[in-house]
């Protein structure tokens, strides 16, 4: 394995079989949890956003954004031959199955690792489980919650956290192995000379109790 991809995804509902996703970041990071990238794009779900209430994604907002199948061949480089990580991982997991499925993709089996099964052990004195609960447990202040970027920073942060002060359980790894799959890009792709994406961004706290920090700016953020 070659270090971990940290996922997050916002979607258009709760059912990776009835929904899609909306936007998708991944934070790479080696063995020690140094940062080693990161990418992150709004997505084009094909339909209604959804539940704009939670992830704060207006239908407006992902006008020009990608589709799946276009960032479908950048996103299998970036969780090639990696540990899985997420808060509530699986549910991450099975969205991008689910959309890697619908244009023909079988996602292997990889190796996963869960901080919010990590923080019920290390962090008890957390009023819930959900990310922005164990971030506050673990003092680690403010972050852009349901913007897939913000949330996977805000898990990286949690995983450094949890190492640090109890360990964390490493996955073993799938059996048996399986070739990662390739994906050529897609052929519209290829005539525009690259995949135009749209970033939400927002700054990081930590920020005064009580006070939340400002709504995140979309944003080109060039070709993959």
């Amino acid at each position: 394995m070659n270090g971990y991809a940290v996922v997050d995804v916002e979607a258009t509902g709760r059912s990776p079989w009835r929904h899609r996703v909306v936007e998708v970041a991944v934070v790479q990071l080696d063995a020690g949890l140094r940062a080693e990238g990161e990418f992150s794009t709004l997505v084009d779900p094909v339909g209604p956003v959804g539940p704009t209430h939670v992830h704060r994604i207006a239908q407006e907002d992902v006008a020009g954004a990608p589709r799946f199948r276009q960032i479908a061949p950048r996103l299998l480089e970036l969780l090639a031959d990696r540990v899985l990580v997420g808060h509530h991982v699986t549910c991450d997991r099975a969205f991008l199955e689910r959309e890697f499925a619908r244009i023909g993709v079988v996602l292997p089996a990889v190796p996963l690792l869960c901080t919010m099964r990590t923080a019920r052990r290390l962090l008890p004195e957390a009023g819930g489980f959900g990310l922005s609960a164990c971030v506050e447990a673990a003092g680690l202040g403010w972050f852009p919650a349901h913007t897939a970027l913000g949330d996977a920073r805000a898990t990286v942060e949690l995983l450094r956290h949890c190492r640090r002060t109890g360990g964390v359980e490493e996955p073993a790894p799938p059996a048996p192995v399986v070739p990662w799959p390739r994906l050529a890009p897609a052929r519209s792709a290829g005539e525009r000379g690259g995949v135009p994406l749209l970033r939400r961004l927002a700054p990081l706290g930590p920020w005064p109790a009580g006070v939340e920090g400002p709504r995140a700016l979309i944003g080109a953020a060039g070709d993959e």
